[in-house]
C-alpha cells in the first residue's frame, strides 16, 4: 500500500527549472488533491466541457508546461462538469514526484494551475546499491554531489547524515555531499616518494525515513591531484531504454542500479518518451539533456551547450574539466522499419534492393543529416573529441563479412550506409577497435529478449549489433562491451527481468589526453 502526499513546494519553481512557462492568460479554474487511497482531485472551471480532463505526468518532464503536447500522460480521466472530482489510479505508478494538469477539450490548454503530488512507498527507506562511486573531485577545489534522489521508501522527509569518512566531506540533510579536498601541496610527502595522481575519499551516508527506517550507502569520491586532469578515463554508453524501461516492473530502481554499477560517465539514451532522461538524471544527481521524444543524454559532468535535434539525432557539449577538457556528443535513434536483416533473412532480397530500402526506412537520410550537422565538430575533433552513439537500427559493414556469411543468412560484404557513412566521415567504431574479429566477438545488441521473430513459434530472430559508440579525435579505446544484466527471460515473459530493455547496452571506456 502506498500513501499520497501533496508536495509542499511551489510548482511554478519546478516549471521555471524545466525552462517553460504557461503561455495563455491565467487559468480561471481550480485543481486540488483530496485524501484517499487513490489520487482524488477536486476541480472547478467556468468553462465546462465533456472532454475536459485531468492527466498525471512525471514531475521531471513530459507535461504540457507550454500548453502543448510533449509526451503522453501516465493516467487520465475526463472531468466534464463545472465542478466535481476525478480519481486517477496509481496502480501502474512507481513512487516518485508527479504533476497533475487540468486541461481543456482533449487538448493541452490549462484550465487551472497544475499541482505537484508525491507518491511514497510504505517500504523501509533503501538505496538501490550498497556502494557508489561519484564524479571526480580535484584537490583544492570545491566539490558537490547530490545523493537525495537515490533513496526510495521511508515516507516523506527522508534526511541524510554522515556516519563516517574523510574529514573534508560534509553531508547535508537533503543528501548533498560537499567540501574541498586538501591539496597535496599542503601535505608532506615522505622522502623518496612521488605524489600520486589519484586518491579517494570514502564516506558512509545514512538515510533516515519519516517512518524511522534507515539505510546506509558507502560512497567513494575519486580525488585527482591539483595539477592533474580532472578526468583521464571516460565511460561512454549507448542505452535504448525500451519505452523508458516501463515494460519491466520496478524499472526505475533497476535502471538506477545498473547505471551506478556500470561505471558509465556519459550515457546516450533512446526511447526516453520525452521524460526519462530527466527522471534518471534527477535520481542519480547527474546533468541531463532531454530531447522532445526519443533522445536524451545524462552525464556525471556538466552539459554546457545543447545543439538541438536534427532528424533523429541530437547533440550536446560536455565539460569534463571546464574549458580544459570537453567532448561533443551526438546521440541518434534511426528509423526502425523496414529492417534490413529481415529483408535478407526472411525475404531473400538482393543487396541493391535492401540498400534502397535503407533509404526508404529513413536511416540513410537521417545519418547523412546527422553527419552534416556534426561536420564542424568533426573538422575540429583534434581539439575537442567527438562521440556519435545510439540505436542505429541497422548492422555494420564490419560485421557482415565473408567470415560471417553463414551467420548472416548467406550474405557478405554488405555496405550498410549507417556504418559506412560515419566511417567515411572519420569516425571509428570503438567496439571493433576493442574486438576486431566479428566471429569471436559478435557484440550482439539486438536482441536479448527476442530469440524468435513473432513469438516462440516463429522463425529465429536475426541477432545483430545495431547499437554503437563511435569516436573521432584524441580518444584511446581501453575496452568496449555489450552489456546485459542477469539472464533476462524472453518476451512476453519479461516483466520481472532485472534487465529493463530489449537491447543490450554498449559501454566503451576511453583514455583522454593528459
Amino acid at each position: 500500500m502506498r500513501v499520497r502526499f501533496l508536495i509542499p513546494t511551489v510548482l511554478t519553481a519546478l516549471l521555471l527549472a524545466l525552462g517553460a512557462h504557461p503561455v495563455s492568460a491565467a487559468p480561471q479554474g481550480t485543481l486540488s488533491l483530496t485524501d484517499g487511497e487513490e489520487f482524488t482531485f477536486t476541480y472547478s472551471t467556468p468553462d465546462p466541457h465533456p472532454t475536459n480532463w485531468v492527466g498525471l505526468y512525471r514531475a521531471s518532464g513530459g507535461g504540457p508546461v507550454d500548453e502543448e503536447y510533449v509526451a503522453p500522460s501516465l493516467v487520465w480521466e475526463y472531468a466534464p462538469g463545472a465542478e466535481g472530482t476525478v480519481r486517477l489510479s496509481a496502480d501502474s505508478l512507481e513512487p516518485g514526484s508527479y504533476t497533475a494538469f487540468y486541461l481543456a477539450r482533449d487538448g493541452y490548454g490549462w484550465l487551472a494551475e497544475p499541482i505537484g503530488v508525491e507518491l511514497f512507498s510504505q517500504d523501509p527507506v533503501s538505496f538501490p546499491v550498497p556502494e557508489a562511486t561519484l564524479h571526480n573531485a580535484r584537490q583544492g577545489r570545491p566539490y558537490e554531489a547530490r545523493l537525495g534522489g537515490l533513496v526510495t521508501g521511508g515516507g516523506p522527509g527522508t534526511e541524510f547524515d554522515k556516519v563516517d569518512g574523510d574529514d573534508w566531506v560534509q553531508v547535508s540533510p537533503d543528501g548533498t555531499l560537499s567540501g574541498t579536498p586538501r591539496s597535496s601541496a599542503q601535505r608532506e610527502t615522505p622522502p623518496g616518494m612521488s605524489r600520486p595522481d589519484h586518491s579517494s575519499a570514502r564516506v558512509t551516508v545514512e538515510a533516515t525515513g519519516a517512518d524511522g527506517s534507515t539505510a546506509r550507502l558507502d560512497v567513494t569520491v575519486p580525488v585527482r591531484r591539483y595539477d592533474q586532469p580532472l578526468v583521464d578515463e571516460l565511460g561512454v554508453m549507448s542505452l535504448n531504454t525500451w519505452h523508458g524501461g516501463t515494460q519491466v516492473d520496478g524499472h526505475h530502481e533497476k535502471q538506477v542500479r545498473f547505471l551506478l554499477e556500470s561505471g558509465a560517465d556519459v550515457v546516450g539514451l533512446q526511447e526516453t518518451q520525452g521524460v526519462h532522461a530527466a527522471r534518471l538524471a534527477e535520481a542519480l544527481g547527474w546533468h541531463h539533456w532531454q530531447g522532445s521524444n526519443s533522445l536524451g543524454v545524462i552525464s556525471r559532468y556538466p552539459i554546457v551547450e545543447e545543439y538541438g535535434e536534427v532528424n533523429a539525432s541530437g547533440g550536446v557539449r560536455i565539460a569534463l574539466d571546464g574549458e580544459e577538457s570537453q567532448v561533443n556528443l551526438w546521440n541518434v535513434h534511426l528509423g526502425y522499419t523496414p529492417y534490413g536483416p529481415y529483408d535478407f533473412c526472411f525475404d531473400g532480397m538482393g543487396v541493391e534492393e535492401v540498400l534502397a530500402r535503407e533509404a526508404q526506412s529513413g536511416r540513410t537520410p537521417q545519418i547523412t543529416d546527422t553527419l552534416d550537422a556534426m561536420s564542424d565538430h568533426l573538422d575540429a575533433a583534434g581539439e575537442v573529441p567527438v562521440l556519435l552513439l545510439g540505436d542505429f537500427n541497422a548492422p555494420s559493414h564490419l560485421d557482415w563479412t565473408e567470415e560471417t556469411r553463414e551467420r548472416n543468412c548467406g550474405y557478405a560484404d554488405v555496405p550498410w550506409p549507417t556504418s559506412v557513412l560515419p566511417t567515411e566521415a572519420g569516425l571509428t567504431d570503438s567496439y571493433r577497435v576493442a574486438h576486431p574479429d566479428p566471429v569471436a566477438a559478435p557484440g550482439t545488441t539486438w536482441s536479448p529478449l527476442y530469440p524468435f521473430h513473432g513469438g516462440s513459434t516463429g522463425r529465429e530472430e536475426p541477432q545483430d549489433r545495431i547499437d554503437f559508440v563511435y569516436h573521432a579525435g584524441d580518444l584511446g579505446v581501453l575496452d568496449s562491451q555489450d552489456l546485459v544484466v542477469g539472464d533476462p527471460a524472453p518476451a512476453p515473459g519479461h516483466a520481472d527481468n532485472e534487465w529493463t530493455t530489449d537491447h543490450a547496452a554498449v559501454l566503451t571506456s576511453y583514455s583522454l589526453p593528459s
